[in-house]
């Protein structure tokens, strides 16, 4: 059948991400607190003690007053990195001011993404060959690792004499892979122009899942849900999926190159959204390709961050805006060759981030003399490869490759799955082949030998170094919140602070009494009792018998309870409430933008938990006995094993180790309390052996995947 090319339907990754951009109204930053108590509770109204009669029996709403403040800090940071680098741009003067530009993103891309693995034979071999009227199509199978195969498929331009310019094709979010209609038409365009095409499966997509069932499904679901699982379990051992989904780019080039029919100095690449983040990323990392085409994909971080998009763990490079880089740096990394950005007018990458990303490479490229080397097209309609932004593709590399301009796209003719695929049932796995998490596991055993068992001094360094832990000087200013009345708390009486951790951000601390308090906390140098939420501080005040239990047996110990950011009182709104838990939601958007912050969520966490704790010693609480559950308790156990003044500690249901979930197939903790590259420098086992002299008492741990509840 003739291609219509209609928008692209709409794929789950796409619908999770328009239900969070569609939200309506942002609102304000959610600061603003009620009013302070001014009348003392002896003097409280008939109506409020109505209310918290009423209160006492009644279903009660989540206690949420800071909703918007981790989101608005993730904004402000990026906004931060974005003027800098604008200064930085600003500054170039010159031809050789933007040579020099130019050598240094490419050397800061390096840093984000490297460093690159040995070159290992690929091994390639062709399984099939489907013959058309103008092309032929190779199934092929090569390893860009050992025991780690892609599967691809190589369109072969027929009746062509001499060497011909080739393509490498990126896919985006196709369950099908390079079968997926925008992947095949785009594939056949060019290869009826007379370019040798290569275009592969990503790693979980098309012939590529991870883990599948008997029936050859994707046990955690095709496309985003695996790069999510697979790629957040990485970074626990200091790698990202980005890279290995560049490096299988690389090696598709690699293998591209060894083709006869191919010229090797006029290869260029191209593709769509999650293909237009790969083709953004090789013309960074990557500096063999002749031209490139990034589809649906190319804007700034702060549009995205500004607009709550969450992006997929390929799209979120570690380090890279601690490093200033945008995604225009990436394209700047391969001038002055010809580049065109492609997007689309109703996309949910803004358009607005990719004319400012053209405006910035116009200006660089005009230093350089190669002004007409950039160019930009925005196509109508929603996210997609569609007729026009493939068209005005063919155009760009046309005049590239010097093949005659084209005036429209030559009729299309959709191929079924089935006849593209490269193995006999459509599936890797009938090889056997090695998968990420194989690596994972083995990386992370290489490790643990490797790292021994830090303790004292040397554990302390790794956990400020490995947590990007800022220095701490002074007592952190406070807010006095209203309370609220009846919680129905182990004890009635209780008072909200909000602890500055950092400039407009709050830890949420409740001060349980005996009497009422309204004003600030009076340590009177008795020892506190602090305890860190798993989810809500307000919530486990009522449901966790732990609190109840300790608090009675600890009547000599003054009762508080801690809300770090995000958690809680700062649980963000994106999305709705339901969605913060998803694994596509707002804890994930705000742990993904602090990787690249260089500056881990749980390290921010773990602040958090030590500037409450520097904040209840200038109260007047000299000793402290730290307890925790569920995901508070990682935050909590650094803190501990940093701050001398917690001389007891208690945990219940802890991470048993960063190993295990490294080395499980089956996980269930989020990434915001994963640490980056942890289990080169520590592992929270040796801080469950530091914390021994501190009377740690651990109940019920969980392990890979008990972080239920």
């Amino acid at each position: 059948m003739n291609q219509s090319n209609p928008p692209e339907a709409p794929s789950e990754n796409l619908l999770s991400r328009r239900a969070l951009i569609q939200r309506a109204g942002l609102g304000a930053l959610g600061l603003a607190l009620p009013e302070a108590a001014t009348a003392a509770a002896s003097a409280e109204s008939a109506a409020s003690r109505k209310k918290g009669a009423a209160d006492s029996g009644a279903a009660l709403v989540p206690l949420n007053r800071f909703p918007r403040m981790v989101q608005e800090y993730f904004v402000e940071r990026v906004r931060q990195v974005e003027r800098e680098a604008e200064k930085r741009r600003a500054a170039l003067r010159s031809k050789s001011d933007a040579e020099a530009y130019v050598r240094d993103v490419r050397a800061k891309i390096q840093q984000s993404f490297g460093p690159w693995p040995e070159k290992t034979p690929l091994n390639a071999r062709v399984t099939g060959v489907v013959e058309r009227d103008a092309y032929k199509i190779e199934k092929v199978i090569f390893e860009s690792r050992p025991g780690f195969p892609v599967t691809a498929n190589l369109y072969l331009p027929k009746g062509r004499t001499g060497r011909l310019p080739g393509v490498v094709g990126t896919c985006g979010h196709s369950n099908n892979g390079k079968a997926g209609d925008t992947y095949q038409s785009f594939a056949q365009g060019l290869a009826r122009q007379g370019y040798v095409t290569l275009i592969f499966d990503p790693i979980g997509q098309g012939e590529r899942f991870q883990s599948v069932t008997e029936q050859l499904k994707s046990r955690k679901g095709a496309g985003v849900s695996e790069h999510l699982y697979y790629g957040n379990q990485q970074f626990l051992v200091g790698e990202f999926l980005g890279s290995w989904r560049a490096w299988d780019g690389i090696r598709a080039l690699d293998y591209l190159i060894t083709r006869p029919e191919v010229d090797p100095t006029l290869i260029g690449v191209t593709g769509n959204s999650g293909g237009g983040t790969m083709t953004t990323w090789l013309c960074g990392v990557e500096a063999r390709w002749a031209m490139a085409a990034p589809s649906c994909f190319v804007t700034t971080f702060r549009r995205n961050v500004e607009n709550e998009l969450s992006a997929d763990t390929e799209q979120c490079p570690p380090r890279v805006l601690a490093l200033g880089l945008d995604h225009s740096d990436f394209i700047a990394a391969l001038a002055p060759k010809p580049v065109i950005l492609l997007g689309k007018e109703k996309d949910f990458f803004d358009a607005r981030g990719l004319e400012e990303a053209h405006q910035r490479l116009v200006r660089l490229y005009q230093l350089l003399q190669a002004e007409k080397n950039i160019s930009l097209f925005i196509g109508a309609g929603y996210h997609g490869y569609t007729q026009d932004n493939r068209e005005a593709m063919y155009r760009w590399f046309n005049r590239a490759a010097r093949l005659p301009e084209v005036k429209s796209e030559p009729a299309l003719t959709m191929e079924k799955d089935e006849t593209l695929w490269c193995t006999l049932r459509g599936q890797v796995a009938d090889l056997q082949p090695r998968t990420v998490f194989s690596f994972t596991r083995e990386r992370s055993l290489i490790l643990r030998k490797q790292r021994g068992q830090p303790a004292g001094e040397k554990l302390r360094q790794a956990l400020v170094d490995t947590l990007k832990l800022p220095r701490r000087t002074g007592v952190p200013d406070y807010r006095i919140l209203r309370a609220g009345g009846n919680r129905r708390y182990p004890k009635k009486q209780w008072a909200a602070y909000a602890v500055e951790t950092e400039p407009a951000v709050h830890a949420i601390v409740y001060a349980l009494t005996d009497e009422p308090l309204m004003s600030r906390p009076a340590g009177a140098n008795r020892r506190a009792l602090l305890y860190i939420s798993h989810h809500s501080a307000d919530a486990e005040l009522r449901d966790e018998p732990l609190l109840a239990e300790l608090i009675q047996a600890e009547p000599q110990s003054a009762p508080y309870t801690c809300d770090v950011r995000g958690i809680g009182e700062s649980q963000p709104d994106i999305g709705g409430s339901k969605s913060f838990l998803t694994p596509y939601g707002s804890d994930y958007l705000h742990a993904i933008h602090g990787l690249m912050l260089d500056q881990p969520y749980v390290g921010q966490k773990t602040h958090d938990v030590l500037r409450v704790i520097d904040w209840l010693k200038a109260a007047g609480h000299p000793e402290i006995h730290l307890v925790a559950r569920g995901w508070g308790a990682i935050p909590a156990t650094f803190a501990a094993v940093l701050a001398e003044n917690v001389v007891q500690v208690t945990l219940k249901h802890a991470l048993t180790d960063y190993g295990a979930v490294a080395e499980s197939e089956e996980y269930d903790w989020p990434l915001s309390y994963m640490t980056p590259g942890v289990l080169k420098a520590f592992d929270l086992s040796d801080c469950y052996r530091a914390l021994a002299a501190k009377k740690l008492r651990q109940i019920e741990p969980w392990g890979a995947l008990a972080a239920k509840g």
